[in-house]
């Protein structure tokens, strides 16, 4: 089954979900040819591994509190912050407290 995505000019959500964020899962918001945009939902003891991507990414918590793991530094954000990182840098993220995260992702071909 294809994951829906949001079509060209449709609005998409991306308000806190609040007491609904237990119960939501990670989604993809859109995808084109050149740009990635994901609801990433981190409950606390579920971290995301280090990785890296060959595309730029941006990571913007939309609440909650997560630590960013960025080639070994730590960085914490809250609701609000937003943290660019260049193509190719190891990266990794635990929440402090259960946060969904927007994460854009430049793909490269």
């Amino acid at each position: 089954m294809a994951i829906p995505h949001a079509s060209s000019g449709e609005p998409v959500d991306v308000r806190p979900l609040g007491a609904a964020l237990a119960d939501t899962r990670n989604s993809a918001l859109f995808k084109g040819r050149d740009l990635e945009v994901m609801r990433l939902v981190v409950p606390v003891g579920k971290p995301v591994p280090v990785h890296e991507v060959p595309g730029e990414v941006t990571l913007q918590c939309l609440e909650g509190r997560i630590d960013v793991v960025v080639d070994g530094r730590h960085r914490t954000l809250a609701a609000g912050d937003l943290l660019y990182l260049a193509g190719g840098v190891s990266h990794g993220l635990a929440a402090h407290e259960d946060a969904s995260v927007l994460v854009t992702i430049a793909l490269r071909g």
